[in-house]
């Protein structure tokens, strides 16, 4: 297993616990969205986010988390689920600023300090349960923390970190998202809140070696922990030729009858994945029949 994510919880079930390594889900975004340094941090803290979100999750329910701030990256989407999968895009993928005034990867600047962080769940109910909370930092993790005290009232520490090399690729990606259960006593939170503060960015510590386990114990500070779910991540999205078909479909016959005249075919492709669907003119045909209901 090379990305996982582990659950655990500590001090007698009062502080549950996540960590996760990300680097080679967040490498394959990058590879697929072509990004650059900036994008790379902002879409993959993001993503890291999201894959401890959904580890909450029961397997087939599924979440998407909208990060919309006034900064150039632009829109931010990721979708994940209960399963470890993930998937996500940002809207200006091309993005190297300067570094900030830690000499780290800019990403408030990307991202923005006015705006919107929306989670929305579907849990396979008729309503899907939708929370936003504003932008309060743009370095994502604290967004997270932030959605998670005010939207989901569960007091959080999340951290959210990818280690980008200088010619772009990923060197290291990961996080952790500690949760103080009702009833926790003051002494347990202080002893948390040390640590974390106390601890560095965890894409560092993957780049010494440490494994998730080992990170969570020294956030925890102690041994004393129940591990629940060694749980493997990846990036996956679920689009085909036959989702895009159905899109094409509902254009009605009219619209691909247009497509078939000026353009001779078409070609879909996926925000999330960058995959390439191609359609013929045949393939159009057989699709403007399905759309007037002659299949």
């Amino acid at each position: 297993m090379s990305d996982y994510l582990v659950k655990s919880l500590a001090y007698d079930g009062f502080v549950r616990a996540y960590a996760v390594d990300a680097t080679a889900t967040i490498a394959e975004a990058q590879r697929r969205h072509e990004l650059w340094n900036t994008s790379s941090a902002a879409l993959g803290r993001t993503m890291i986010g999201g894959l401890m979100l959904g580890a909450t999750l029961k397997g087939d329910d599924k979440l998407t988390v909208k990060v919309l701030g006034d900064g150039p990256a632009g829109a931010i989407v990721v979708d994940s689920n209960g399963r470890g999968d993930v998937k996500g895009y940002i809207q200006n993928p091309h993005l190297s600023l300067p570094l900030n005034s830690q000499g780290k990867l800019d990403v408030r600047g990307a991202v923005g300090t006015q705006g919107n962080f929306t989670v929305i769940k579907d849990l396979g109910l008729k309503e899907p349960f939708s929370g936003q909370t504003p932008i309060v930092s743009g370095e994502i993790g604290e967004d997270f923390t932030y959605y998670l005290a005010v939207s989901e009232q569960v007091p959080s520490a999340v951290g959210v970190s990818v280690l980008v090399n200088t010619d772009d690729t990923i060197k290291t990606a990961g996080g952790f998202m500690i949760q103080i259960m009702p009833g926790a006593s003051d002494e347990v939170i202080d002893k948390i809140e040390q640590q974390v503060t106390q601890t560095a960015r965890i894409s560092s510590l993957l780049d010494e070696g440490k494994t998730p386990e080992e990170i969570l114990t020294g956030l925890l500070g102690t041994t004393e922990i129940d591990w629940l779910e060694k749980m493997p991540v990846q990036f996956k999205c679920d689009c085909s030729k036959e989702k895009f078909a159905e899109a094409i479909i509902a254009l009605g016959a009219e619209e691909i009858q247009t497509l078939i005249d000026e353009n001779h075919g078409a070609e879909a492709v996926c925000t999330f994945c960058n995959n390439k669907y191609e359609y013929s003119e045949a393939d159009l045909a057989a699709l403007k029949q399905e759309a007037l209901g002659e299949s």
